[in-house]
């Protein structure tokens, strides 16, 4: 029987699939352990799940803490990423499809930046979103929020009762909410002189 390339060198390569600690965006961490991996650990997404590479002679203790660790690098390359309105367009339809069963379809999503006082809005009779530019930038559970709440006025037009248990569905809806609601307090706080410039 001939050698599987992948175990030939010595013990086999071992895998392990888990749920996230919650606020990651995936939704399953694979762990592949591999004898020739020595030092290094990486990390990439595929799909709706995240693959962490790491050495087999790592103990479970380390595994989850570079399992953290991966997983905050990689939240942190992904909020730099600004999504073009066409991945925006994507982004809107797949969020529709896992939380409303298909039924908001908007006709349009893009950015716009003459929204300064408001994350998005929508236009139901037109079937048209638009998200402010400065949500671009932040963590991607906040933008998929903002991007929820206004699919879901395609369905409901205003924020009764029936609207909010459209967006209980969201895991992360509280999340994102107390996030925008500490980046509008900070934009309150009276701007102090820089103590350096004095």
């Amino acid at each position: 029987m001939p050698a599987d390339p992948l175990h030939s060198a010595g013990k086999p390569q071992r895998s392990t699939t888990s749920q996230p600690p919650s606020g990651s965006g995936a939704s399953a961490i694979e762990v592949r352990r591999s004898s020739r991996r020595r030092r290094t650990v990486s990390a990439y997404r595929e799909g709706d799940r995240t693959v962490v590479l790491i050495p087999a002679r790592m103990s479970e203790a380390e595994e989850q803490r570079w399992v953290s660790v991966m997983l905050d690098k990689l939240a942190a390359q992904e909020s730099k990423r600004v999504l073009g309105d066409t991945e925006l367009s994507e982004r809107a339809q797949r969020l529709s499809a896992q939380y409303f069963e298909g039924r908001a379809r908007p006709a349009s999503v893009r950015w716009v930046t003459n929204q300064n006082t408001r994350w998005g809005s929508c236009t139901p009779s037109e079937g048209s979103i638009r998200l402010s530019h400065r949500l671009q930038g932040m963590p991607e559970y906040v933008v998929d929020y903002v991007l929820l709440h206004e699919l879901a006025h395609l369905l409901v037009p205003g924020h009764g009762p029936r609207f909010w248990r459209l967006l209980e569905a969201y895991p992360r809806t509280e999340r994102a909410k107390g996030y925008l609601e500490g980046v509008v307090a900070a934009d309150r706080l009276p701007h102090l002189p820089d103590a350096r410039g004095e």
